[in-house]
């Protein structure tokens, strides 16, 4: 959530006429963040200490063009500076943050980068390991039997400095690991070892899965992905060299969270929105952001489509009872990566909640858009009525009647079953679970109820699909019973098996502030699945694999500590949440911490293997 602007900003900072009053950072704190930084505060803001060990730069950032930048819009550079020093604590705090990302440029490999065909050996790619989203990791690529799970163990540790969030999910090929950050940057690591080959400096972070492809001009490969800024990068596999950058939506709340899909020569990205968030600021003028999905000329970045999920165009939509102007429709942003139906020639997305009433059609919805074109050919909307913001007290713009914050943040899976019949499979936070017709418009199939939902709950992020069962992990991280996983028959979708919620490890044995909110067994983050095994990690900070049989827990690991890393930076564990673990060539990796609500933060990458 935190962009990086050039290190210019800060300099100005130090233009300040001498003798000029120095701006008070904490009574700005207290007058402009406040309200939602501190308790009661806003439900999906950190707290003031979850900030604090924060670099001074992050802060200015966030202010300057990320995520608070209505809040500081009209603050003068020396002003933010001055929040950001109060939010980054002590001046202790900022010198070891600084003397991280020293740290950070330990760790390259001694050897140049060697790669080859990356996609003729296994492989992961995007988010979810094929265009079909299933998350479901074939035993060739795997290389990993079920009974040789509870011999895992840790083989590497690379730690992310000024991180506290690990949002990206690593992509593995031809032996290396490609992985986005909070802090901005791209890196190619060796996937056996954890050393560094190179690193791309991006102008805002990154949380989505990298996309690997092949060049059809020169042999060789690109990857791509897209940062909060909702640009859209293509850079090269070996040497991390630019080849393109497209900015792919101009809104303020815009940004890119699913992973780029690349197909016959498009990729396919969508735009997600934290206009929802900004919207907290009662003097924002609420709401004009649509989600969209954007085709492009995987060779050039040039725009060959753009649809907007709402085709009708933000307008005035009048006045609120207290007098201050409102604009819509608007909302349904696309959190996830796109799902490509190559036989219909279909490419299908799924919605988030509207933020204006009356509540689009399109939000809350399983949509079919033309591969060719873009045009939209049918959707399904599963919950109506949802229109929400982020409200706190008398603001104007929130929903006269809020919804229940039930959006998708999961993808689509098309997935073709045992009995060579093909199935959409959808999960929502609502806890519901669906399996629809992809010749009948997403006509409704079976439904399965995994848990109670909430705007934290049900699921959240990620499920994973195999010929014959859907496995769903429920999150409900703000529920009195959070957790649980369920096996279902994707032909009938009846339950095969549930695994009760595990006793949370951090609050078993009061590690990392004990038995804190939100210390449970929650699952938000997506799951894995390899034949016979099921991988999941927790809120709690742990990583399971499950019987893919029977549900039984055949592996923990408990990630509730610090890490010695292969570069130095120092690192421990934490949440995990919205990615989920990666399964290539008998190793398992996966990304851990995430600061949020009743989450921990982190800033590691851990990397498992057979002995």
């Amino acid at each position: 959530m935190i962009s990086r602007t050039p290190l210019l900003v800060l300099g100005l900072a130090a233009t300040v006429t001498l003798g000029a009053q120095a701006p008070d950072g904490a009574a700005l704190f207290e007058e402009r963040c406040a309200m939602c930084h501190t308790p009661p505060g806003v439900d999906r803001a950190p707290t003031l200490e979850a900030l604090r060990g924060r670099a001074t730069e992050a802060i200015v950032n966030a202010l300057t063009s990320g995520l608070m930048q209505v809040e500081g819009a009209d603050l003068t550079v020396a002003e933010r500076r001055a929040v950001a020093i109060f939010v980054a604590g002590p001046a202790e705090n900022a010198d070891a943050a600084a003397g991280d990302r020293v740290d950070a440029t330990r760790g390259a490999c001694e050897r140049a980068s060697v790669l080859g065909d990356p996609l003729a050996a296994p492989y992961w790619t995007g988010w979810g390991a094929g265009p079909q989203n299933l998350r479901f990791q074939p035993a060739e690529h795997a290389r990993l039997a079920a009974d040789q799970v509870p011999d895992l163990t840790l083989r590497w540790a690379v730690g992310f400095a000024d991180t506290t969030s690990m949002w990206a999910q690593p992509t593995v090929a031809g032996g290396h690991l490609f992985i986005g950050s909070q802090d901005g940057t791209v890196s190619a690591f060796d996937a056996a070892t954890g050393c560094r080959h190179w690193t791309y400096d991006v102008s805002a972070g990154v949380r989505t899965a990298i996309s690997l492809g092949a060049r059809p001009d020169d042999g060789g490969h690109t990857l791509f992905f897209g940062d909060v800024d909702a640009n859209v990068y293509a850079i090269d596999v070996t040497t991390g060299a630019e080849r393109w950058t497209r900015e792919v939506e101009t809104h303020p709340g815009a940004r890119i969270t699913g992973a780029p899909l690349l197909h016959e020569g498009r990729l396919y990205v969508t735009v997600s929105s934290i206009e929802e968030v900004l919207a907290a600021n009662p003097d924002y003028a609420c709401c004009t952001f649509r989600g969209s999905v954007v085709a492009l000329d995987a060779a050039t970045g040039d725009e060959v489509w753009k649809t907007y999920v709402i085709p009708e165009t933000p307008s005035s939509g009048g006045t609120s009872a207290a007098g201050d102007q409102r604009f819509g429709p608007a909302g349904a942003a696309i959190w996830s990566a796109p799902t490509v139906d190559a036989g219909r020639g279909l490419l299908y997305v799924a919605s988030g909640n509207a933020y204006t009433q009356p509540a689009a059609e399109t939000s809350d919805a399983i949509m079919a858009l033309d591969l060719a074109s873009g045009v939209i050919r049918w959707w399904n909307q599963l919950t109506p009525g949802d229109a929400f913001i982020i409200c706190r007290g008398s603001n104007p713009n929130c929903p006269e009647d809020a919804g229940p914050d039930h959006d998708f943040g999961a993808s689509p899976v098309l997935v073709t079953m045992s009995n060579d019949r093909d199935l959409l499979v959808i999960g929502q936070k609502s806890g519901m679970t669906y399996g629809l017709n992809p010749d009948a418009e997403g006509g409704v199939v079976w439904q399965y109820r995994a848990g109670p939902g909430s705007a934290l709950g049900g699921i959240e992020w990620g499920f994973a699909v195999d010929g014959d069962k859907a496995y769903f992990a429920n999150s409900g991280l703000i529920t009195a019973e959070p957790g649980g996983l369920s096996a279902v028959r994707l032909r009938t979708g009846e339950i095969v098996w549930y695994a009760e919620p595990p006793p949370a490890l951090c609050a078993e044995e009061g590690r990392r502030g004990g038995c804190m909110t939100g210390c449970n067994a929650a699952l938000a983050a997506a799951i894995t699945a390899i034949p016979g095994v099921i991988f999941s990690g927790s809120n709690d900070g742990g990583l399971r694999a499950h019987s893919a049989d029977t549900g039984e827990v055949l592996w923990t690991f408990d990630t509730n500590r610090e890490f010695e890393t292969v570069n130095g930076v120092p690192a421990s564990g934490g949440s995990m949440n919205a990615s989920g673990p990666v399964v290539v060539d008998g190793m398992v990796y996966v990304s851990v911490g995430y600061q949020f609500i009743g989450s921990r933060p982190g800033n590691v990458l851990l990397a498992f293997g057979v002995n």
